[in-house]
C-alpha cells in the first residue's frame, strides 16, 4: 500500500509540475502579447478552489490533478463566431485578432517553457547534488562475450583501453563501439592490483553501421558537484543530449528500426515515477527534467490538436496569406485527435503488458 501511495503521489506531482509549467508558458506569452486570459486551471473536473486576480483571470484548482489548461479570450476560429459574440470581445485583447506572429509565439511558449524547466532543473542538480557519472566499473559480464573470454569479472575497474585513460563507463562505450573486431589491451584495477587483459571485441550492426561489442554493463554512479558556470554548460549539454535521444527514438519507432513495444504511456510513467521517487529527491527532479524535454518535443510534433499542429496551421496561413478554412481545420483536428487516441490506447496496452496485467488476466 505504501508503494502504491508513493506511486500515485509521485505521478500526480510529476504530471502536475510538467503540465502547469507548460500552461504557464502559454499564459505568460499571452500576457506579453496583450491577449486576455480568461481562465488558468490546474487539473480537470470540478473546481475545488477558485479565485480571480485583478486582471480578470480566473484561477482554478480542480479535482483531477492530471493536467490543466489555459483559456484564452477569443481563441475560437473566426468562422465559427457569430457577429454578436465577436462584438463582445474585448477590443485588442482577443487571441484571434492578434497578428500571426503573436499567435505563434503564444502557442510555441508552452513547449519552450518545458525546455526552460529542464535546463533550470539540470543546472540546480549539477550545482547541488552533482552531475551523475557512471563509473567504469564492471557490474555484470555477458557469458561467452568478448569480456568473458578476456577474463573480466564483476567489480573490475577499467582504467585504460590501450593508451586511452578511462574516466567513465560512457568512455568505454565510445571506444569499444568505434572498434569492431579489434584486439585491445585493457588495463584493469582488481582488488587494488593493476592487471592487463587482452580482448578481441565482437561486432554487430546498429542503425546501418557496424559497431564493436565487449559484453559488460555498469551501474555504479558517482556524483560530481559543479560550479555555477560549469553547471550551466553541463545542463545545456544534457538537455541537448536528452532531446536528441528522444527525437532519435521517435524516428526509429516511426521507421520500424525500433520495436513499438518500447512506446510507453501514462501507466509506465506512473510506475517509473514511484520507482524514481524511492531513490530520492535528486532522482525525481532529474526524471521530471527528462520528461519535461519529452513533453516539449512531443507537443511540437506537427499533429493537429498539439501545439505543433497549430503551428503547422499558422505556417499554411503564412504561405497562403489567409487562414485555412474552418472545414479544413476541423478535418485536421479530428484526424489528429483520432491519431492521439490510437497512440494512447496502444501505449496503454503496452503498459499493461509491461506491468503483467495482460498475463494475469489470461491466467485467470
Amino acid at each position: 500500500m505504501l508503494d502504491l501511495l508513493r506511486t500515485v503521489v509521485s505521478f500526480a506531482v510529476v504530471l502536475g509540475v510538467l503540465i502547469s509549467v507548460h500552461e504557464f508558458g502559454h499564459y505568460l506569452a499571452a500576457r506579453l502579447c496583450g491577449v486576455h486570459v480568461e481562465a488558468f486551471s490546474i487539473g480537470f473536473g470540478r473546481a475545488l478552489a477558485t479565485w480571480r486576480d485583478r486582471r480578470g483571470t480566473e484561477w482554478r484548482l480542480a479535482m483531477l490533478p492530471l493536467g490543466g489548461y489555459v483559456k484564452l479570450h477569443g481563441q475560437e476560429p473566426l468562422e465559427t463566431v457569430s457577429a454578436e459574440e465577436r462584438a463582445r470581445w474585448l477590443p485588442g485583447r482577443a487571441f484571434r485578432e492578434k497578428p500571426l506572429g503573436a499567435r505563434a509565439v503564444v502557442v510555441a511558449a508552452g513547449p519552450i517553457a518545458n525546455f526552460i524547466l529542464a535546463f533550470v532543473l539540470f543546472t540546480m542538480l549539477f550545482a547541488t547534488a552533482g552531475r551523475p557519472v557512471v563509473q567504469p566499473i564492471v557490474n555484470a559480464v555477458v557469458p561467452e562475450s568478448a569480456a568473458a573470454t578476456a577474463g573480466l569479472k564483476p567489480g573490475d575497474r577499467i582504467v585504460a583501453i590501450g593508451r586511452h585513460p578511462i574516466g567513465s563507463f560512457a568512455e568505454i562505450q565510445h571506444l569499444i563501439e568505434a572498434r569492431p573486431d579489434r584486439s585491445l589491451v585493457l588495463t584493469v584495477l582488481r582488488h587494488g592490483r593493476t592487471i592487463h587483459l587482452s580482448a578481441r571485441t565482437g561486432a554487430t550492426r546498429l542503425a546501418g553501421r557496424r559497431i564493436g561489442m565487449l559484453g559488460i554493463s555498469g551501474n555504479t554512479t558517482a556524483f560530481t558537484r559543479l560550479g555555477p558556470l560549469a553547471s550551466l554548460a553541463a545542463a545545456g549539454r544534457e538537455s541537448w543530449t536528452v532531446g536528441a535521444v528522444t527525437l532519435g527514438g521517435v524516428w526509429q519507432i516511426i521507421t520500424t528500426r525500433r520495436g513499438s513495444a518500447e512506446l510507453g504511456g501514462p501507466l509506465r510513467i506512473a510506475e517509473l515515477s514511484g520507482r524514481v521517487a524511492a531513490l530520492g529527491i535528486a532522482s525525481l527532479v532529474s526524471f521530471i527534467a527528462v520528461l519535461s524535454i519529452n513533453l516539449g518535443l512531443i507537443n511540437l510534433l506537427p499533429i493537429p490538436v498539439l501545439d505543433g499542429g497549430h503551428l503547422l496551421f499558422y505556417l499554411a496561413e503564412a504561405l497562403h496569406g489567409r487562414p485555412l478554412s474552418a472545414r479544413a481545420q476541423e478535418i485536421g483536428l479530428r484526424a489528429g485527435l483520432a491519431l492521439l487516441l490510437f497512440i494512447f490506447v496502444f501505449a496503454t496496452w503496452n503498459d499493461l503488458i509491461h506491468l503483467g496485467a495482460v498475463h494475469w488476466v489470461r491466467s485467470l
